[in-house]
């Protein structure tokens, strides 16, 4: 009896062992983040993986660009040809030099805006659009509102000099830029590590201001960025990264040290690769719950922890909620009522196929411990059985 005491004794302590490893595992690794507010989101699904202060209104900089140009390609053709006006060839900060009455095309002066950060041809694609540099921020507000759900952000200028009023959070900045990025337009210029610039007054070659992009940080994945600075905002990023089936977006606002901004995105952006993956519902999937069945509007994407089983849940208003091991929401999906003889493939409400490979980490820690379970049973059976003989 003492024996079959010790044994189990000893199991229970292996099998305490084995969770509290899982546990320290799934742990998510602690990052020194020294931006005053940082995140990092999915760029598919856009739920944020980790984030520092990422609702605190913070000063861009130039990173407002992104959302200039987004607006823009959606607003006019790249094709479109912009005289410059004297308030656009006269503005303050970094330009690319354009020249009263210069007559350039959208796309150049995008080319110019993103890679080179050039406030004239920012203020040259407003007034194109809208007329005047008010009227465009007014409009672009809108649109970033309406179409983007931005919550935090109000800009007064494209192309982010300080204005008290000009203000964004690094949510926010991650959402304009995961809307940016499925545009192929834009994605194509935010891509690009130099082009020959040929000016009416300036011949030369941009080369990007992004040093990850450029290479002066080696990471693997990265594909477009935009930076800014000035006095008021400090150093500013944002990063896009693709690594297989992964896509990232990284946002650090506020430091006053140029290398900041860079080893912060390299780390927002390897907790992201190591910790997480994708996963999707495709378009028009047929999911059943209770005798009903819905269909998915559109490629549902969501982001799960490496190793984390998920289930799959709708409610009785027909919305999808993708639920983690702690019973906790990962995110919700409206879905559309099946109409009858709907030509859908059918997707089972459960996961099994994941919830069985995230129990794999944990699957050797159970056998051992049942294993040395039932051969300390098995040895006491045969001490106790001797002793009866």
């Amino acid at each position: 009896m003492k024996a079959l005491r010790c044994t189990t004794l000893v199991a229970l302590l292996l099998f305490s062992f084995f969770v509290t490893v899982q546990f320290a595992n799934a742990e998510e690794p602690s990052l020194s983040i020294q931006s005053e507010a940082a995140v990092v989101i999915d760029g598919k699904s856009g739920q944020i993986l980790y984030g520092k202060n990422e609702n605190e209104k913070m000063y861009p900089a130039s990173i407002t660009k992104i959302a200039t140009a987004i607006y823009a390609l959606e607003n006019c053709e790249l094709d479109d040809v912009v005289t410059v006006s004297e308030n656009a060839a006269n503005v303050e900060g970094t330009s690319v030099y354009l020249e009263v009455g210069e007559q350039v095309t959208v796309e150049k002066l995008l080319i110019g805006m993103l890679i080179n950060s050039g406030n004239d041809a920012a203020i040259a694609i407003a007034e194109h659009i809208d007329g005047s540099v008010e009227k465009f921020s007014e409009k672009m507000n809108m649109f970033l509102k309406n179409n983007i759900g931005v919550t935090s952000t109000s800009f007064v200028n494209p192309n982010g000099l300080y204005d008290e009023n000009h203000y964004t959070t690094a949510s926010d900045m991650a959402k304009i830029t995961q809307y940016a990025m499925k545009n192929e337009q834009f994605r194509n210029i935010f891509q690009m590590q130099e082009y020959q610039w040929d000016g009416l007054s300036w011949d030369t070659t941009l080369i990007t201001h992004h040093r990850l992009l450029k290479g002066e940080f080696p990471f693997e994945g990265i594909t477009g960025g935009k930076n800014g600075f000035v006095d008021e905002s400090g150093q500013t990023l944002v990063t896009t990264a693709t690594r297989g089936d992964l896509d990232l977006i990284a946002v650090t606002l506020k430091t006053n040290y140029k290398d900041v901004p860079y080893t912060d995105t390299i780390q927002l952006l390897n907790f992201g690769f190591d910790n997480f993956h994708t996963e999707m519902i495709p378009k028009f999937s047929t999911l059943q719950s209770n005798g009903k069945n819905y269909i998915a509007p559109e490629d549902l994407y969501f982001s799960v922890k490496n190793g984390e089983q998920y289930k799959e849940n709708i409610d009785p208003d027909g919305q999808l909620n993708i639920v983690n091991d702690a019973n906790e929401i990962i995110t919700t999906f409206p879905l559309t009522p099946e109409i009858e003889e709907s030509e859908t493939s059918t997707v089972a409400v459960s996961n099994p196929h994941t919830e069985k490979e995230s129990s794999i980490d944990f699957f050797p820690g159970y056998v051992i411990v049942l294993f040395l379970f039932i051969i300390g049973f098995l040895f006491v059976r045969k001490r106790r059985a001797k002793k009866e003989y």
